[in-house]
């Protein structure tokens, strides 16, 4: 790989003192979607005017307060969309529309036309700033690009004043701004903002965009923090960002440059947008969620926000998006699971109003999601399979048991190679320990209480397609059938585990047993016996454990 034959692309930042590591994100910005023009414009098949007029309601249900419609210049169903908005009053009073034009003539007056009779707009006006653009595309010096500038802004100005009676308000962008000169950029925007006037009943957007992602976020934080300190009539401005993905770091330059005094952020749903795409809203709005703070947005219902986004966009959700993957509250990883558990666990006994989980940032309910907190594979340890077994089938199994047994399911699934179901884990314990029946089976038994306090037991059986009758005397029926299985099968054995619960809260459910017995080579099998009587549950038990002695040996 010729690395050689690629060099830095942004300008040093001329900063000192800079302030924004030392700050911290304490409420949401001004959010501006920018879904219906930006992501809209990145999609193979783009909207119809019917669908981003549904996709405009869906937004502005969310919370959106400012949305960008489109590029009305650029097309005839770019400037009816903008039309029917108006003219169908589907735009509320409370909601603002952003149209974007270029700083050409013929683009301004069609895009000004296109807002005839709005309530609330915004027109956004932006040329290209930086140095590749200049030198490439326009063949033009700075000051013929300033100049660009600010003919663009008169005539918007012009054209505002002379045909719209709504709430107009400007914005402004020195396009591939992380490419300009800092110094150039600020010159350009103030000799811009002369002629747009800003006013504390009438501030101006100034958006710096991340065009193009070219330098890791820090530097983007210096170049806002930078423009926030030399851009003139600050008080009176709205710093907006509008961060590119180009190195997968879009929100993290979206977060720094919150901290380095940005108001306001476009950007679209899960990041959809031109090549790798723009910020995403979702990801950034529950970073601040889960740190405390309201993201204005009503973003409560995750799985309704990826149906709409993707019967529109027509693009899928990568299953690990941070919050609305469908494997974002998924572990494998059986200390993960076990942590997982455990906090959620004391979260809900001691009823605590503030979140702390080892690895869950955010309560999934909030999302409208359940935890579904375990899926087994072969990374997968004894957490996770005693959480499927208790929560979802009521087994509470003997710890020594337990990791016998979660061994045995990851080395299922890493036989398989993908992950195992929970009917599959479920169906593997009753499989292997629960109310085996080869090479003995319990036919009947029964029980009595001798006068010298031991117990009798007379237990039939059938082993070997022979039904035979064992007895077996002890201090109670289960060291009873123990002495009468030594006898009958001449091997020796004793119980060194026992444990027994209802396998659910009813009086009418049935009883789970779990018994180990150790060999005189102080090897311990385990059985399980289920039945509605105790008793009988623990006999069923101890002849599973003794059935996989005789099988292993």
């Amino acid at each position: 790989m010729n690395y050689k034959k690629y060099k830095r692309m942004y300008h040093p930042v001329p900063i000192k003192n800079r302030e924004w590591p030392d700050k911290e994100i304490t409420s949401a910005p001004i959010w501006c979607s920018v879904d219906l023009r930006d992501g809209n414009q990145a999609l193979y098949s783009p909207m119809t005017i019917d669908e981003k007029i549904e996709f405009f309601k869906y937004l502005v249900k969310l919370g959106f307060k400012e949305i960008e419609v489109g590029f009305p210049a650029a097309s005839a169903t770019e400037f009816e969309f903008v039309r029917r908005l108006i003219d169908e009053n589907i735009i509320p009073d409370d909601v603002t529309i952003q149209v974007l034009t270029q700083a050409r003539e013929h683009i301004i007056k069609k895009t000004i036309e296109s807002l005839e009779g709005v309530k609330n707009a915004i027109v956004h006006l932006y040329n290209s700033t930086s140095t590749l653009q200049r030198r490439v595309v326009f063949h033009k010096d700075k000051e013929e690009i300033k100049q660009l500038a600010i003919d663009g802004a008169k005539l918007v100005t012009s054209l505002v004043d002379g045909n719209l009676s709504g709430n107009i308000r400007y914005e402004y962008s020195p396009e591939s701004f992380t490419c300009t000169e800092p110094e150039y950029a600020v010159e350009i925007t103030n000799a811009v903002l002369d002629i747009l006037k800003p006013t504390p009943e009438r501030k101006v957007i100034v958006n710096l965009p991340s065009t193009i992602e070219v330098a890791t976020a820090n530097v983007y934080a210096d170049q806002i923090e930078y423009m926030c300190k030399n851009l003139n009539n600050r008080e009176n401005l709205i710093i907006s960002l509008h961060a590119h993905n180009d190195r997968g770091t879009g929100v993290g330059s979206t977060e720094l440059g919150l901290l380095a005094g940005a108001d306001r952020v476009e950007g679209t749903l899960f990041g959809n947008g031109e090549r790798t795409g723009n910020t995403d809203i979702i990801t950034v709005a529950l970073n601040m969620f889960c740190q405390g703070v309201d993201p204005k947005l009503n973003i409560d219902n995750i799985d309704e926000i990826i149906e709409v986004f993707e019967k529109y966009n027509r693009l899928p959700i990568h299953p690990r998006h941070p919050y609305a993957g469908e494997m974002a509250y998924v572990a494998f990883s059986g200390s993960h699971q076990d942590a997982i558990k455990k906090s959620m666990d004391l979260y809900e006994q001691e009823g605590s109003k503030t979140w702390a989980n080892p690895y869950l940032t955010i309560d999934p309910t909030d999302l409208g999601r359940k935890y579904e907190p375990i899926l087994i594979n072969s990374q997968s340890g004894k957490g996770g399979v005693s959480y499927i077994m208790e929560n979802k089938y009521g087994y509470t199994l003997p710890k020594p048991m337990l990791i016998e047994f979660s061994a045995i399911i990851n080395d299922m699934s890493d036989a398989k190679q993908t992950m195992l179901t929970n009917h599959e884990i479920h169906q593997a314990f009753k499989d292997i320990y629960v109310n085996i029946t080869s090479p003995i089976k319990m036919l009947f038994y029964h029980s009595s209480h001798d006068a010298d306090n031991s117990t009798t037991i007379s237990a039939t059986i059938e082993a070997d397609s022979n039904v035979k009758t064992i007895t077996g005397k002890g201090n109670g029926p289960l060291d009873a059938l123990c002495n009468g299985l030594r006898k009958y099968l001449g091997k020796d054995f004793e119980i060194s585990n026992y444990t027994e619960h209802s396998l659910a809260r009813s009086s009418s459910s049935k009883a789970a047993a779990y018994i180990g017995i150790k060999t005189d080579s102080d090897r311990i099998y385990w059985g399980a016996g289920v039945d509605a009587n105790i008793n009988t549950a623990s006999i069923y038990a101890l002849i599973s454990a003794v059935n996989r002695m005789t099988e292993n040996n």
